[in-house]
Order: structure tokens, then C-alpha cells, then sequence
């Protein structure tokens, strides 16, 4: 072998490992980037308050919960949740749960453990309180519904069923099947 071929075979051989080397650090550069994403693409938010509008523009309710963060398909999923209708709507409702979420496209708040909804001037004007592990509302329509099973206590009565949609604006109630209750005089 000539001293030249042999410096040409050395020149291809440290061309070889250069290249190798500068690949798997590339690599890894890329792997670092992949894994973490520079650009954040939602929000995320501690000791919430969310203000949602009505048709008209105007104040309709408030969500306040202890987290909020945007997912990647726009829903927004709270956690330690409160529900309240705005003073204008004359809706005193207020509902309370462990999660909730605000679906994009249909403005439909879903809530979840340990559902509460109570108001002082709710079912025949007496206090009234709803229990579930899963409530639907509706807010632009004031409906909430559920297809769980729901306890509900109007002043001293009491019921039991499974499903339920409440018109909360001019509440009206309909439980949709094995209802049963307990009605003091």
C-alpha cells in the first residue's frame, strides 16, 4: 500500500467517525426537542374566575375553580368548581363539583363528582338541593340534565331517580325513570 492510498484510507476513516459523531449529537439535540415544546399551545390557569355571555353580550354566569387549562382539543377543564348564574338572569343557582369541563363547539359546561346544585328559591319556592355524580348544563338555555342517578331534597321532601332535566330558569323538573320519595306533610 503507498503512502498515499494510505492517507486517503485515513482521511475517509476520520471523515467516517466525524460524520457518526456529528449525528448522534444532532440526535440527541433533536430527541431534547421533541420531548419538550417550546411553544405552549393552551392556557393554564390557578384560582380561575371565567366569565361566559349571553347571546346579547351580556354577563350570564361565572365559573371559579381552582384550576383551569385549555386541551388540545379547546375544551377547558377546571378543577374545584363553582357555578354561578349571573344576578341579572334571576337564575339562583348555584352548582358546585369536583371537575367540570366547557366544551368548545357546543358551550355545554359538564361537571363531575360529587355535583351539588342548590338555591333558596328553587322547586316551589322552598330551598331545594340536587345531587349527582354527573350534571350537564346548558347555560345559554338554563338546562341542566343528567342520566345518573340524582338525589333531590325540596325543603322537607325528598326524591330519588335516575335522570333528570331541570329547566332552572322557570323551575320546572322532570325525573325520568325509578323516582321514588319520601313526602312529609
Amino acid at each position: 500500500m503507498s503512502a498515499r492510498n494510505l492517507l486517503l484510507f485515513g482521511i475517509l476513516i476520520a471523515a467516517a467517525i466525524g460524520s457518526w459523531y456529528l449525528s448522534r449529537v444532532r440526535g440527541d439535540d433533536d430527541a431534547d426537542q421533541r420531548s419538550v415544546d417550546p411553544v405552549h399551545r393552551g392556557f393554564y390557569l390557578r384560582s380561575a374566575r371565567i366569565l361566559g355571555t349571553g347571546v346579547n353580550g351580556d354577563l350570564l354566569y361565572e365559573i371559579r375553580a381552582k384550576h383551569a387549562e385549555e386541551q388540545l382539543d379547546g375544551s377547558i377543564e377546571f378543577t374545584d368548581v363553582r357555578f354561578d348564574y349571573s344576578p341579572e338572569t334571576d337564575v339562583p343557582w348555584t352548582v358546585n363539583a369536583d371537575t367540570a369541563t366547557i366544551l368548545p363547539v357546543q358551550q355545554r359546561v359538564q361537571l363531575r363528582g360529587h355535583v351539588r346544585a342548590t338555591s333558596s328559591q328553587g322547586f316551589s319556592d322552598s330551598d331545594t338541593e340536587i345531587r349527582t355524580q354527573y350534571l350537564e348544563l346548558d347555560p345559554q338555555r338554563y338546562v341542566a340534565e343528567t342520566d345518573e342517578r340524582v338525589q333531590i331534597r325540596i325543603g322537607t321532601r325528598s326524591l330519588t331517580a335516575t335522570g333528570m332535566l331541570a329547566s332552572l330558569n322557570d323551575n320546572r323538573l322532570e325525573l325520568k325513570s325509578n323516582v321514588s320519595g319520601k313526602f312529609v306533610p
